[in-house]
Protein backbone atom coordinates (compact mmCIF):
# COMPACT_ATOMS: atom_id res chain seq x y z
CA UNK A 1 0.00 0.00 0.00
CA UNK A 2 1.34 3.44 -0.86
CA UNK A 3 2.54 5.56 2.04
CA UNK A 4 -0.30 8.09 1.99
CA UNK A 5 -3.06 9.47 4.12
CA UNK A 6 -6.47 9.04 2.53
CA UNK A 7 -8.66 12.16 2.68
CA UNK A 8 -11.47 10.97 0.40
CA UNK A 9 -12.85 7.44 0.02
CA UNK A 10 -14.95 6.70 -3.06
CA UNK A 11 -16.47 3.45 -4.24
CA UNK A 12 -18.54 1.99 -7.03
CA UNK A 13 -21.75 0.16 -6.05
CA UNK A 14 -22.39 -2.96 -8.12
CA UNK A 15 -19.61 -5.46 -7.59
CA UNK A 16 -18.02 -3.43 -4.77
CA UNK A 17 -20.71 -2.52 -2.23
CA UNK A 18 -22.82 -5.42 -3.60
CA UNK A 19 -22.04 -8.86 -4.96
CA UNK A 20 -22.82 -7.62 -8.46
CA UNK A 21 -26.04 -9.61 -8.63
CA UNK A 22 -29.29 -8.13 -9.87
CA UNK A 23 -32.22 -9.47 -7.88
CA UNK A 24 -35.85 -9.05 -8.89
CA UNK A 25 -38.96 -9.82 -6.87
CA UNK A 26 -42.02 -11.53 -8.38
CA UNK A 27 -43.47 -8.02 -8.77
CA UNK A 28 -40.42 -6.85 -10.73
CA UNK A 29 -38.91 -4.81 -7.89
CA UNK A 30 -35.13 -4.58 -8.12
CA UNK A 31 -33.17 -5.49 -5.00
CA UNK A 32 -29.51 -5.36 -4.00
CA UNK A 33 -27.67 -7.05 -1.14
CA UNK A 34 -25.38 -4.77 0.86
CA UNK A 35 -22.97 -5.90 3.59
CA UNK A 36 -23.46 -4.26 7.00
CA UNK A 37 -19.73 -4.59 7.71
CA UNK A 38 -18.97 -2.40 4.71
CA UNK A 39 -21.39 0.23 5.99
CA UNK A 40 -19.75 0.24 9.40
CA UNK A 41 -16.33 0.58 7.78
CA UNK A 42 -17.43 3.68 5.92
CA UNK A 43 -18.93 5.10 9.12
CA UNK A 44 -15.60 4.54 10.87
CA UNK A 45 -13.81 6.40 8.06
CA UNK A 46 -16.20 9.33 8.38
CA UNK A 47 -15.68 9.40 12.17
CA UNK A 48 -11.93 9.61 11.45
CA UNK A 49 -12.53 12.69 9.29
CA UNK A 50 -12.33 10.99 5.90
CA UNK A 51 -15.03 12.07 3.44
CA UNK A 52 -16.89 9.17 1.79
CA UNK A 53 -18.92 8.82 -1.35
CA UNK A 54 -20.37 6.67 -4.08
CA UNK A 55 -19.79 6.99 -7.82
CA UNK A 56 -22.10 4.77 -9.89
CA UNK A 57 -23.33 4.60 -13.45
CA UNK A 58 -26.75 3.53 -12.22
CA UNK A 59 -29.54 5.78 -10.99
CA UNK A 60 -31.72 3.87 -8.52
CA UNK A 61 -33.72 4.57 -5.38
CA UNK A 62 -31.95 1.65 -3.69
CA UNK A 63 -28.58 3.41 -3.94
CA UNK A 64 -30.09 6.70 -2.75
CA UNK A 65 -31.51 4.94 0.32
CA UNK A 66 -28.20 3.20 1.07
CA UNK A 67 -26.23 6.45 0.75
CA UNK A 68 -28.68 8.24 3.08
CA UNK A 69 -28.57 5.42 5.62
CA UNK A 70 -24.76 5.62 5.65
CA UNK A 71 -24.91 9.44 5.80
CA UNK A 72 -22.35 9.65 2.98
CA UNK A 73 -20.85 12.96 1.97
CA UNK A 74 -21.18 12.41 -1.78
CA UNK A 75 -23.46 10.49 -4.12
CA UNK A 76 -22.89 10.74 -7.85
CA UNK A 77 -25.26 8.59 -9.91
CA UNK A 78 -25.40 8.24 -13.67
CA UNK A 79 -21.63 8.69 -14.05
CA UNK A 80 -19.29 6.42 -15.91
CA UNK A 81 -18.80 5.01 -19.32
CA UNK A 82 -20.97 6.59 -22.04
CA UNK A 83 -22.40 9.13 -19.57
CA UNK A 84 -22.24 12.91 -19.65
CA UNK A 85 -19.75 12.90 -16.76
CA UNK A 86 -17.13 10.22 -16.22
CA UNK A 87 -16.25 8.83 -12.80
CA UNK A 88 -12.86 10.52 -13.12
CA UNK A 89 -14.53 13.88 -13.78
CA UNK A 90 -16.87 13.37 -10.82
CA UNK A 91 -13.93 12.58 -8.54
CA UNK A 92 -12.03 15.63 -9.80
CA UNK A 93 -15.09 17.80 -9.06
CA UNK A 94 -15.22 16.51 -5.48
CA UNK A 95 -11.46 17.04 -5.07
CA UNK A 96 -11.83 20.65 -6.23
CA UNK A 97 -14.59 21.21 -3.65
CA UNK A 98 -12.37 19.77 -0.91
CA UNK A 99 -9.15 21.44 -2.05
CA UNK A 100 -7.32 18.12 -2.42
CA UNK A 101 -5.80 16.17 -5.29
CA UNK A 102 -6.49 12.73 -6.71
CA UNK A 103 -3.35 11.55 -4.89
CA UNK A 104 -5.37 11.94 -1.64
CA UNK A 105 -8.18 9.68 -2.89
CA UNK A 106 -8.88 6.00 -2.45
CA UNK A 107 -11.22 4.52 -5.07
CA UNK A 108 -12.65 1.01 -5.20
CA UNK A 109 -13.81 -0.26 -8.58
CA UNK A 110 -14.34 -3.60 -10.26
CA UNK A 111 -15.00 -3.16 -13.98
CA UNK A 112 -13.86 -1.35 -17.13
CA UNK A 113 -15.80 1.84 -16.42
CA UNK A 114 -13.67 2.27 -13.27
CA UNK A 115 -10.24 1.95 -14.90
CA UNK A 116 -9.64 5.63 -15.77
CA UNK A 117 -10.21 6.69 -12.18
CA UNK A 118 -8.35 3.72 -10.69
CA UNK A 119 -5.26 4.70 -12.71
CA UNK A 120 -5.26 8.28 -11.32
CA UNK A 121 -5.95 7.98 -7.58
CA UNK A 122 -3.42 7.65 -4.79
CA UNK A 123 -4.89 4.33 -3.64
CA UNK A 124 -6.65 2.09 -6.14
CA UNK A 125 -8.35 -1.05 -4.88
CA UNK A 126 -10.68 -3.75 -6.12
CA UNK A 127 -12.58 -6.64 -4.57
CA UNK A 128 -11.22 -10.13 -5.17
CA UNK A 129 -14.25 -10.70 -7.41
CA UNK A 130 -13.32 -7.82 -9.77
CA UNK A 131 -12.93 -8.33 -13.50
CA UNK A 132 -9.51 -9.65 -14.52
CA UNK A 133 -8.69 -6.49 -16.50
CA UNK A 134 -9.02 -4.45 -13.29
CA UNK A 135 -7.00 -6.91 -11.22
CA UNK A 136 -4.08 -6.59 -13.66
CA UNK A 137 -3.77 -2.79 -13.32
CA UNK A 138 -0.39 -1.65 -12.00
CA UNK A 139 -0.45 -0.67 -8.30
CA UNK A 140 -3.99 -2.04 -7.71
CA UNK A 141 -4.65 -3.39 -4.24
CA UNK A 142 -6.61 -6.61 -4.69
CA UNK A 143 -8.64 -7.20 -1.56
CA UNK A 144 -9.13 -10.67 -0.10
CA UNK A 145 -12.90 -10.34 0.15
CA UNK A 146 -15.40 -10.23 -2.70
CA UNK A 147 -17.71 -7.33 -3.46
CA UNK A 148 -20.71 -7.22 -1.13
CA UNK A 149 -18.94 -9.62 1.22
CA UNK A 150 -16.76 -7.33 3.32
CA UNK A 151 -14.24 -6.04 0.74
CA UNK A 152 -15.02 -2.41 1.58
CA UNK A 153 -14.68 -3.05 5.33
CA UNK A 154 -11.36 -4.81 4.73
CA UNK A 155 -10.08 -1.73 2.90
CA UNK A 156 -11.52 0.69 5.48
CA UNK A 157 -9.63 -1.13 8.22
CA UNK A 158 -6.39 -0.91 6.18
CA UNK A 159 -6.91 2.84 5.64
CA UNK A 160 -7.68 3.50 9.30
CA UNK A 161 -4.55 1.63 10.38
CA UNK A 162 -2.41 3.45 7.77
CA UNK A 163 -3.89 6.90 8.57
CA UNK A 164 -3.32 6.49 12.31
Amino acid sequence: MPNMKVKLFLTDVDGCLTDGGMYYSANGDEMKKFCVYDGMGMNLLREAGIKCGILTSETTDIVIRRAKKLNLDYLYMGVGRHKKQTKLEAAQEICEQLGIGLADVCYVGDDINDIDLLQKVGLAACPNSAMKIVKTLPNILILNNNGGEGAIRELCDIILKNNA
